[in-house]
């Protein structure tokens, strides 16, 4: 805020307080004060120069000038009262007043200190917006005696306060000290010029010196107020210096930040003329062009050699001339290159022959995995489409199954079979959408997404992509990628897919893209519903022995410097090997089991003197790898009422259960074994079907007509009752007719899963609880070669269930010869194996008493 000029009065001395009259009108200011000796003008706004102002200065021409308190706490002279803030514009207004104003304020008496300055009023100058400008001149400090009126104006009656003035040598002491100080501030500070140091020297006193440098210091409310309140002249001084002090620090401080601007600006104009005069004498002596127009000759060039769409070259050439208008020394100059370098180094017109020989890319499938029929059929599909019709493209593929059965390693022996450029990225744990689509350029640091890396880096816009694990993406507020990937994986969209930094449409059709996906519950409908899910189930107990007598152990040998004169690994311990530390569904296990017996082979052979080959046996694993991961889980000699076997399906593949059943005193039913919702659900749908059954039993007449049901379980339950010798419900038990008697109302039933500490869910235990129950309540035993599967409902249906396949293995596995499974899961043996169905009989049931009828036969149905 520029500072009115001050100006000491020296051929015109303060005049005698009795010329003052006693009774002055107060006018309150809100800043910039006016000291002793100075002369300022002040502003009175059109609503605040009141008549009775104007008639009190007609009358006399001395007037009282007091600052106004602020809200802060008391200060010194306001009598212990606190101050008070004022809202903008409800007392006074400040916004229309120039830089050299003092805002004039209506305020009660209780605002103003009671310490201020008499004026004498110099001249009233009357504006053309209705404001009045008052010239006043400062006299003498004066301190307020009483309050004569309140309103309109404040009239008060004054004392005058006079210096107190000591000369001697401190005094000239602090006198010196300051005119040096304001001497320093001259060559930093501006308003501290020659006029100032001339007015110091004319000043008529010590106590005016230290009231005009106070004046030009620019000192807040409270430290003007004290200023004003401080008679001693000797504490003015040093009060002053202290101001002064922190002037000079500020002043410092502001010269080093405007110093340090300069700099800056100087070198970049300095930078700049010295580029403009290279370039004058570069072309003075005909030398070669700057390395900006060699980039815009470069990318001119490199535009026309990319072949881009005509939307895209459009923007490039637009991006090209914005680049040429841009200084080399401007931030957008390089951020406009960088997205000229991504917009010509993207293959927009690159694209890979496929290979043609179908039986070679069969043979390369084959050659690099075992098994997986069904992936490797759809491959042959595509390559057969592909020679019909040169043109198709959109094909995208989710690879879904357990950890370790070759899904990453198929889609790169398809990149190989296709002879395409392969490339692969996890999405494992993604919750940035922008890592699909890209950054927008506002950011800086933005670039592209993967998508778009990935074919800068292959250099060919028909790849093969994996999207490896893609039911693992995740979520947060940055976006979901999994609805960005919905306009990848449509072949309907993505052929103008448009990433946010390039924001061009890029063609994606041509790419082959491959998902792989442990589990396709935890994926998106929508996204999955864009994809052909082709299931890899897993390796059986033979393809595992082949996998790793073909591929893994020559691997493994190789990769530990060993052959096969140091090593030899014999079919037996590669099947134990599999059934105590291998058998989950995927042979990542299997190969890190054979690396450890490698290490081991290579130990020997390095530390043992006796060059012998290293032949482990069987009963030797648990010394190399420690103890068995898993036991075989065998079926049970003897048989028992209330236990029945079970099949299921696990993250390993599939196992056999062995459910069971006791009964207690009391009444109700209990589960233990750590079930899921699912599966509890289906405990207590089986408990409310046999507690029926049982009720029906009771109730109804040996006939089964009489029960409202034509199926064979009349025969079952009932045979004993006709008394027929032939009956194929007989067990050795004996009559059993009377045993199920209000069995469910007077028995607690306790229905157990063993290995508790492993989750377990799912409807496909239905019948096997359902059956375990009812032979615990009739006392009979199912035979111990007997397995099931299959989801019961509340009318006895037998409803299809899934891991079919697994379940087949697990049970010839462990010795199971005859298996119930769900009518409708009948279709889906077809995909077990015929050298793994050899020995097993299947007996597809659709109701459970069907079930009842071949578990409780004592012959070998079906022959």
């Amino acid at each position: 805020m520029t500072k009115a000029k001050a100006k000491t009065k020296t051929k015109n001395p303060a005049p005698p307080s009795a010329d003052i009259p006693k009774e002055l009108v107060v006018v309150p200011i809100m800043n910039g004060p006016i000291f002793p000796g100075m002369i300022a003008p002040i502003v009175l706004s059109q609503d605040r120069y009141t008549t009775e102002l104007d008639e009190s200065l007609s009358q006399q021409e001395y007037l009282a000038l007091n600052l106004v308190k602020h809200k802060g706490g008391p200060q010194k002279g306001d009598d212990g009262e606190g101050r008070e803030e004022y809202e903008e514009g409800e007392e006074y207004e400040e916004n229309d007043l120039g830089e050299e104003d003092r805002p004039i304020i209506q305020v009660s008496s209780k605002d103003i200190y009671r310490v201020g300055v008499l004026c004498k009023v110099v001249k009233r100058l009357h504006l053309p917006d209705g404001s009045v400008n008052i010239l006043v001149h400062g006299i003498r400090r004066y301190r307020i005696d009483s309050f004569v009126s309140e309103g309109p104006l404040i009239v008060i009656q004054h004392d005058i306060l006079d210096d107190v003035l000591e000369s001697d040598e401190e005094l000239d002491a602090y006198v010196r000290s300051v005119i040096h100080q304001v001497k320093k501030l001259s060559e930093i500070n501006p308003y501290f010029n020659e006029e100032m140091k001339l007015a110091m020297l004319n000043s008529p006193g010590p106590g005016s010196l230290a009231d005009l440098v106070a004046f030009a210091l620019s000192l807040d409310i409270p430290e003007a107020q004290d200023f004003i309140e401080t008679l001693v002249v000797k504490k003015r001084f040093a009060k002053l210096l202290i101001y002064l002090k922190r002037e000079k620090e500020v002043s410092d401080i502001q010269k080093k930040i405007t110093d340090e601007v300069n700099d800056k600006v100087n070198k970049h104009q300095k930078e700049y003329f010295l580029r403009e005069q290279l370039k004058v004498i570069r072309n003075e002596l005909g030398m070669d062009e700057d390395d900006k127009a060699k980039d815009i000759k470069k990318f001119n060039d490199l535009i026309e050699k990319a072949k881009m769409t005509e939307e895209a070259q459009k923007v490039a050439l637009e991006e090209l001339e914005r680049l040429e208008s841009i200084p080399e020394t401007s931030p957008e100059y390089n951020v406009t290159r960088t997205y000229l370098q991504w917009l010509v180094d993207l293959p927009w017109s690159v694209t890979t022959e496929d290979a043609k020989d179908i039986d070679k890319a069969k043979a390369i499938l084959n050659k690099d995995h075992y098994g997986l029929e069904k992936a490797k059929e759809r491959v042959l599909e595509f390559l057969a489409v592909r020679q019909l019709r040169p043109h198709y493209d959109g094909t995208i593929l989710c690879f879904a199954g357990p950890p370790g059965v070759g899904k990453t390693s198929l889609g790169k022996s398809i990149a190989k079979a296709l002879e395409r450029k392969f490339y692969r990225f996890s999405l494992g744990g993604m919750r940035d959408e922008a890592e699909i689509k890209g950054h927008r350029r506002t950011y800086i640091g933005s670039m592209p997404g993967k998508l778009i890396q990935t074919l800068k880096r292959v250099q060919t816009n028909n790849p093969v992509i994996v999207l490896d694990e893609i039911d693992k993406l995740g979520q947060s507020f940055q976006g979901d990628p999994a609805s960005a990937l919905l306009e990848v994986l449509d072949p309907e969209q993505n052929s103008s897919f448009i990433d946010n930094y390039l924001d061009v449409p890029f063609d994606l059709s041509k790419v082959l893209f491959i998902a792989t996906a442990n589990s396709t519950e935890n994926i998106p409908s929508p996204l999955l519903d864009r994809m052909e899910v082709i299931e890899l189930p897993g390796y059986t107990l033979e393809e595992k022995l082949s996998i790793t007598h073909k591929w893994i152990l020559p691997k493994q040998i190789k990769k530990h410097g060993l052959t096969s004169k140091n090593i030899s690994i014999t079919q037996t311990l590669i099947k134990k090997l599999i059934e105590d530390y291998g058998r989950g569904p995927g042979v990542r296990v299997v190969e890190q089991s054979m690396a450890k017996i490698c290490r081991r082979a290579a130990l020997e052979k390095v530390s043992s003197k006796q060059k012998t080959k290293f032949a482990p046996k069987p009963q030797d694993l648990e010394n190399i790898l420690g103890p068995k991961r898993f036991s075989s889980e065998k079926i049970g000699k003897g048989a028992r009422p209330g236990v029945v076997t079970g099949l299921a399906w696990t993250g390993l593949g599939g196992d056999i259960l062995h459910i069971e059943t006791i009964p207690l005193k009391g009444k109700g039913f209990k589960l233990t074994g750590q079930l899921g919702d699912v599966m509890n659900e289906s405990a207590n749908i089986a408990y409310s079907y046999i507690q029926k059954m049982l009720q029906d039993d009771e109730i109804s007449s040996p006939k089964a007509s009489k029960r409202g049901r034509k199926t064979p379980v009349a025969n079952v339950v009932r045979k004993k009752k006709r008394g027929s010798d032939s009956a194929i419900g007989d067990d050795e038990s004996g009559d059993t007719s009377t045993k199920s008697k209000d069995f469910l109302s007077t028995h607690e039933v306790h229905l157990h899963l063993p290995a508790g500490a492993v989750p377990k869910d799912g409807p496909s235990a239905g019948i096997t609880m359902a059956l375990a129950m009812y032979g615990l309540a009739k006392g009979k035993k199912v035979r111990t070669e007997l397995a099931m599967t299959g989801e019961l409902s509340l009318t006895g249906k037998v409803l299809p269930v899934g891991g079919i396949k697994e379940k087949v293995l697990a049970a010839k596995r462990a010795g199971i010869r005859q298996i119930i499974l769900p009518k409708e899961n009948e279709k889906d043996l077809k995909e077990v194996p015929e050298r793994h169905r050899k020995g097993l009989r299947f007996f597809p049931v659709s109701h459970f008493d069907e079930v009842l009828t071949i578990a409780f036969s004592r012959r070998k149905i079906g022959g």
